[in-house]
């Protein structure tokens, strides 16, 4: 991806739609932690989602469609991002583990999958690898 594109209007609709899938993920079970609201804040930052979407997804996250990734590349990529943000406080706690299960099935994942696929990136993360070295480590 070119600098230019993160510019486009494409970009940021894709991370706003992406931001309020995480969110509707997160309400699933009708609460929002104290630590998943803390990623999803993170996330928020890292997504450059502006205050107005924020508070529009955060009211009704159903009014913005779920657009998961169409092919494994991207998924893992969104997923790379994810999981880098699990450590970005640098403690990958219980809560932001199992919220990151969560995500790993709205990314598109096999839910039998989901357990190996989260330890798998977690370890990749933890071990420093970049982007192209985490999907390759976790393409099937």
């Amino acid at each position: 991806m070119s600098v230019s594109d993160l510019y486009t209007s494409g970009f940021k609709s894709r991370n706003r739609d992406h931001f309020a899938a995480i969110v509707r993920v997160a309400l699933s079970d009708a609460v929002i932690t104290e630590s998943e609201q803390a990623f999803i804040n993170r996330l928020a930052i890292y997504l450059e989602i502006d205050d107005e979407d924020y508070k529009n997804i955060m009211e009704d996250p159903s009014r913005f469609p779920i657009n998961p990734p169409a092919d494994e590349q991207r998924r893992l990529e969104r997923l790379y991002d994810l999981t880098r943000m699990v450590y970005a406080d640098a403690i990958a706690d219980a809560e932001e583990i199992k919220l990151l299960k969560k995500l790993v099935i709205g990314l598109g994942f096999s839910n039998s999958l989901s357990e190996t696929i989260v330890q798998k990136a977690l370890v990749a993360v933890a071990d420093g690898l970049d982007e192209d070295a985490f999907v390759a480590a976790l393409k099937h």
